[in-house]
């Protein structure tokens, strides 16, 4: 039987994983919407080797844990893949992740079989498979990690393979989307909003196993808004690709800049508005409070909010 290395990275997700009753507990204090808001700030982050047996190095930090909204988001990560290496195949059994790289190129897996994907570009590995990332450049990659469980609970098991000179698949042999600002559409008064702005549902509900709901791609022009609207249902990470704007939740109002990473909970009002010059544009992370609230979706038209 193979034994399992512990690398730091499982340690961090381990750690950053509470128990579900003291989750519920730190979700229902309220928070001021600047100590929610996880600025991007590299001197923050933690380098990392071997990351699930992978080669190489990264930098890496937390920027939502378990305790950001109610449902079961695990984490939502931020970091930097250096060149010539990568994050090591590893199965999850009892939650979802998904890799994002926002530029560059990067060799994917998703059991066993690779293929080589230009950013900005997403990949989903599902409940019961096994992932990997390499980046086979000279350059670093800028990287995201998002977590939704079946439980607040996170899990892994290493393979001790880096994915080093693979054979590669021309055409993906597994679930992926690109931020491709040409697939987006114009919807006019988005979520009792102003203006038009340009909206994708990237993945459907039906990608995931989780009550992970959905992945959306946003961009405000200036001089738009979407919202306000609250979802009971639903919560949400918002994560800005580009520009800049406000976000108002509740009561409270920030700016939000290039980078951030916005959680918004169950039945919390939010509205985003572009007053300036620049697009803003954004992803956008769903996860249903629970799986019946997510089959209510899937009942619904195919980009319905």
């Amino acid at each position: 039987m193979m034994l399992q290395r512990v690398t730091r990275y499982s340690i961090v997700c381990f750690l950053s994983a509470m128990p579900l009753l003291a989750q519920q507990q730190a979700a229902s204090k309220p928070g001021t919407i600047e100590q929610r808001i996880a600025r991007d700030d590299p001197s923050k982050y933690s380098h990392l080797s071997a990351v699930h047996d992978g080669a190489g190095s990264m930098d890496f930090r937390v920027m939502l844990g378990t305790d950001a909204v109610e449902p079961n988001l695990i984490f939502f990560h931020r970091g930097v893949i250096m060149p010539k290496s990568g994050i090591g195949e590893h199965f999850h059994n009892k939650c979802e992740e998904m890799f994002i790289i926002l530029d560059g190129e990067a060799e994917f897996t998703i059991d066993g079989r690779t293929s080589l994907l230009k950013g900005p570009v997403g990949v989903p590995d599902r409940i019961g498979h096994a992932h990997a990332i390499y980046n086979p450049t000279d350059k670093p990659l800028q990287w995201l990690n998002i977590n939704v469980g079946l439980s607040k609970v996170y899990d892994t098991f290493n393979l001790g393979d880096p994915r080093l000179n693979v054979q590669l698949d021309p055409i993906p042999q597994f679930v992926s989307f690109r931020l491709d600002k040409a697939l987006l559409k114009p919807v006019t008064g988005m979520d009792n909003g102003s203006g038009t702005v340009q909206y994708r549902r990237a993945l459907q509900p039906a990608v995931f196993f989780t009550s992970w709901s959905y992945v959306d791609h946003l961009i405000l022009p200036p001089r738009s808004s979407v919202g306000p609207k609250a979802k009971s249902d639903m919560a949400e990470a918002y994560f800005v690709i580009s520009g800049e704007g406000d976000i108002s939740l509740g009561s409270e109002k920030a700016k939000i800049h290039a980078g951030d990473v916005i959680p918004v909970k169950l039945n919390e009002s939010r509205t985003l508005s572009n007053a300036g010059t620049e697009p803003l544009e954004l992803l956008i992370i769903g996860v249903a409070k629970d799986m019946d609230a997510k089959n209510a979706l899937l009942a619904k038209p195919a980009n319905a909010r």
